[in-house]
């Protein structure tokens, strides 16, 4: 269960304060993929990283139970100078799994080769998405909040990325932010459409869809 109470976020931008996320006040249903869509700016990423504790909103507050994984996708919460595995080793003691394991596993599914053991700061953005998707999938989350992630690396790597996060949501939940309907309709059960601030709930995902393409228009 995540619950948003009274939500709001918004930022100054050239001396004009815009609001991204408006009063929201809603509860998003346990256990189900849910697909977050919405036009570009309107909030989607601002959102996932309020829920994930990344970012503060400008008011009211976020109650979930179980365990949330970052914003996959989003590498601001990995240390630029460490390594790939010093940030993997990190991860692991914050989240209470076994390092040797996390480490093995990440090596192994992000394919950096002697990149993993190199500074962050020198990877390009790709390889620092497959390093954070790598971490995120190699930890059991009850929900995971992935951003766009599924589409980084070449076909084989594609391929792989959505076998395991397959397997994931076999025993969790997740928000999937993409504008890649096709992962929307193979990985979503409802959807949620972020507009003007407010989140409208679907049931019904080929509906959210809709809604989507009808305000995209």
């Amino acid at each position: 269960m995540i619950r948003f109470d009274h939500l709001s976020k918004g930022f100054w931008l050239k001396g004009r304060y815009k609001t991204v996320i408006d009063d929201l006040t809603a509860t998003l249903p346990t256990g189900e993929s849910l697909a977050l869509l919405g036009r570009n700016g309107a909030g989607k990423s601002t959102l996932l990283q309020i829920i994930a504790g990344t970012m503060r909103p400008s008011r009211g507050r976020v109650v979930h139970g179980g365990t949330i994984s970052w914003p996959v996708g989003f590498s601001g919460s990995f240390h630029r100078d460490l390594t790939g595995a010093q940030n993997v080793r990190f991860i692991a003691r914050i989240y209470g799994v076994d390092t040797d394991e996390l480490v093995t596993f990440v090596e192994h599914f992000a394919e950096l080769g002697r990149h993993f053991h190199m500074p962050v700061n020198t990877y390009s953005s790709g390889m620092r998405s497959r390093l954070t998707f790598g971490a995120s999938m190699g930890i059991r989350f009850d929900t995971y909040l992935v951003d766009e992630v599924t589409a980084v690396g070449d076909a084989a790597f594609k391929r792989k990325s959505r076998a395991v996060f397959r397997e994931r949501m076999k025993r969790s939940g997740a928000i999937l932010v993409t504008h890649d309907m096709g992962q929307v309709k193979e990985f979503c059960d409802a959807g949620i459409v972020l507009e003007a601030g407010k989140l409208h709930y679907f049931d019904d995902l080929d509906a959210a869809i809709s809604y989507h393409k009808e305000l995209m228009a």
